[in-house]
């Protein structure tokens, strides 16, 4: 069978410990040296890696119904279960229409509010001049928001303690894709351990929330009420079981905080390197908003805080790569891709490809004027993905991205102390180490 060009594997396993060990730079190389259509071996499994907008729209769109989730997502339903991210038709299509209502656009306005309170209640702790880690302070913002709007329960005070375990989860992710991940996580190791304990402790946290809310049945406007309360009236098999219930809430959970913290982390790093960016913004918030908060209402009226988190969103998208493994032989761009072989798409790579991104790698949030968006191919930029499978949680994310940066901004701005932040590729986007930046109190 014929197939693209793409790395060999002439020492074995030399595929394998390039993906495990710089997923990121391995697959730039590969779109580098190879073009649109690669073609590599790990181990028995075939492996395609598409680049061109056009064939990014083939696999998650046109040709979805042939492909279910890669491998890397399979594995993680040790965590996630049966959620929304994990999940298969027919059980993914009943769940994501029992969960739709909950993120329609009045119960984001509502959970707006939310986030503009808890992102004013954050910007108050910090003092001028102090070094913060700033990807921890995002972490322990977006997990207050995503735990009063979902389960509406405040995690303020042992909110280190659930981000600490939520970490552990991440973090064990590269094991869970590992070729022996099945015998390693049976194994008496201390990562193993952790990762066994701060799974156990967030099924604790969750399952108690779901009996408490079981029992008084009541709708208090958050996801967990509505996931609780959904009702299957098309196919008739009732609402979700508490297992199903967990499964969607850990998705939320996890998903939720954890790729709009990365966000606005990237973004914080961005602007500390683009005076220019960061003065547009101020202008901004201070012609619309002065010295008053944001409110849902302003949303719309922020387009260059848009911009500037979607410019950051392009050079360090929260969700990297997406992986699919074909159920059926597919053509994609002129290739066969025959049944079981995994393929990929990378938004690391789309998304500083320089013939729909000039001069890609430099920050530049005019990328983003509507006009400049309407030049370029569609699925060029896909931070969310595409097609049946896209993120449910897309407005929600760019609703709390540009108001928690809108709100944060109007009162600080940071400078970096480190002189590199590397990416780490896990299955979200973590700079590697943290993220050091002095706060700077704006006068």
């Amino acid at each position: 069978m014929k197939v693209p060009p793409g790395p060999k594997n002439i020492i074995p396993g030399t595929n394998l410990r390039g993906l495990q060990h710089d997923s990121l730079r391995f697959l730039e190389c590969a779109a580098k040296r190879y073009g649109d259509s690669v073609h590599f071996r790990i181990g028995p499994r075939r492996i395609y890696f598409f680049n061109h907008p056009e064939l990014v729209r083939d696999v998650l769109v046109t040709r979805n119904a042939s492909f279910a989730k890669g491998m890397v997502l399979q594995r993680t339903k040790v965590v996630l279960g049966e959620g929304l991210l994990t999940s298969e038709p027919p059980l993914h299509r009943r769940q994501r229409r029992l969960a739709q209502p909950a993120f329609h656009r009045e119960r984001i306005a509502r959970y707006a509010e939310v986030m503009i309170e808890r992102a004013a209640r954050a910007r108050e702790r910090w003092r001028d001049g102090e070094t913060l880690d700033i990807a921890h302070e995002m972490m322990r913002l977006t997990l207050s928001v995503v735990a009063k709007t979902l389960f509406d329960a405040d995690v303020d005070d042992n909110a280190d303690e659930i981000g600490g375990a939520l970490t552990e989860l991440v973090e064990m992710f590269p094991l869970l894709v590992h070729p022996f991940s099945d015998i390693i996580r049976k194994l008496p190791l201390p990562r193993v351990r952790r990762f066994e304990r701060a799974l156990a402790q967030l099924d604790r946290v969750i399952y108690k929330i779901i009996e408490e809310r079981r029992r008084s049945s009541e709708d208090r406007g958050d996801l967990l009420s509505m996931l609780l309360l959904a009702q299957d009236d098309e196919e008739g098999s009732g609402g979700m079981s508490d297992r199903q219930v967990r499964d969607e809430a850990m998705t939320l959970f996890l998903a939720g905080h954890e790729t709009t913290a990365n966000a606005l982390s990237w973004t914080w790093w961005q602007l500390a390197a683009n005076p220019e960016a960061e003065a547009a913004l101020h202008r901004e918030l201070d012609s619309i908003l002065g010295d008053r908060l944001p409110t849902p209402a302003d949303y719309p009226r922020l387009p260059v805080t848009e911009m500037i988190l979607a410019e950051s969103m392009r050079l360090y998208p929260p969700a990297w790569g997406i992986g699919r493994l074909a159920i059926e032989d597919v053509e994609i761009g002129g290739w066969t891709v025959p049944k079981n072989a995994l393929v990929i798409v990378a938004q690391w790579v789309s998304h500083r490809d320089e013939r729909f991104w000039p001069d890609a790698e430099r920050f530049d949030y005019t990328r983003f004027t509507p006009e400049a968006k309407a030049s370029r191919p569609r699925f060029a930029y896909y931070p969310f993905g595409a097609g049946p499978r896209i993120c449910i949680g897309e407005g929600f994310a760019w609703m709390e991205g540009v108001i928690m940066l809108a709100t944060l901004a109007q009162k600080w701005r940071f400078a970096r102390t480190d002189d590199v932040v590397k990416p780490q590729a896990y299955i979200t986007l973590r700079p590697k180490g943290g993220m050091r930046m002095r706060a700077n109190a704006r006068r």
